[in-house]
């Protein structure tokens, strides 16, 4: 439930679990705001997360996607500031795996290699948030917007198979793809013409995975905006 998880001992990552408590989130719905205190880190159990946080000229820029099996929250329980450094989003009915500060902070005492863990998720997503800034500066705005939401339909069905349709509003895809909704629109209305997919109002089909995939430059994308 937790692959993270796995490189703890069996007794800490069992009271670790044990002390969680589990939150159900409506699409849309806000798990943290940035600038709350950050008093909690959330284990992905379900559905599809995303962070936003904010430029110095007020844009809204979304920085991660957290799958199942993902961790976000961390940041803030172990940095001097216990401030949220974005707001975390529900795109779709999901659920977390939510532990306290002070569980959090009893087991990291007690449990070496939970430090561990945390450096390397730590190292992943300094990598993909500096893979994703250079992606933003020098990639196509159309491959980025086809790149995101083939990491997105990817992250949501797993294997990512054509034929389904996923959660995703345009405004939402724009965030992701760092442009506007007009853009997205754009780009989205040529692919369906191309049979590549189908929109509807907030959701989208894809019916050519292979052409998606092309269209975002060969990349397969998983969770996090720099893969």
């Amino acid at each position: 439930m937790v692959p993270v998880l796995d490189a703890v001992a069996p007794r800490e990552r069992s009271a670790l679990l044990q002390a969680g408590v589990r939150r159900r989130f409506a699409p849309g719905e806000v798990v943290c705001h940035e600038g709350d205190p950050g008093d909690a880190v959330h284990f992905v159990t379900h559905g599809v997360f995303v962070a936003r946080g904010s430029s110095t000229r007020g844009e809204v820029i979304a920085v991660n996607l957290f799958g199942p099996g993902d961790v976000f929250g961390e940041l803030a329980l172990l940095t001097a500031s216990d401030r949220r450094s974005a707001t975390v989003v529900s795109l779709e009915r999901g659920a977390t795996l939510m532990v306290g500060r002070a569980a959090f902070d009893d087991m990291r005492a007690r449990d070496p290699s939970l430090d561990r863990v945390l450096v390397t998720i730590l190292a992943e997503r300094n990598r993909a948030l500096t893979a994703h800034l250079i992606e933003l500066q020098f990639t196509p705005v159309d491959q980025r917007i086809y790149r995101r939401l083939a990491a997105y339909y990817e992250l949501v069905t797993g294997a990512g198979e054509a034929g389904g349709w996923v959660r995703i509003n345009q405004a939402e895809l724009a965030t992701l793809a760092g442009t506007t909704r007009s853009t997205a629109n754009r780009v989205l209305r040529r692919a369906e013409d191309g049979g590549v997919l189908t929109l509807a109002r907030g959701r989208v089909r894809i019916l050519d995975m292979d052409e998606l995939r092309r269209r975002a430059g060969g990349s397969r994308p998983r969770g996090t905006l720099g893969d």
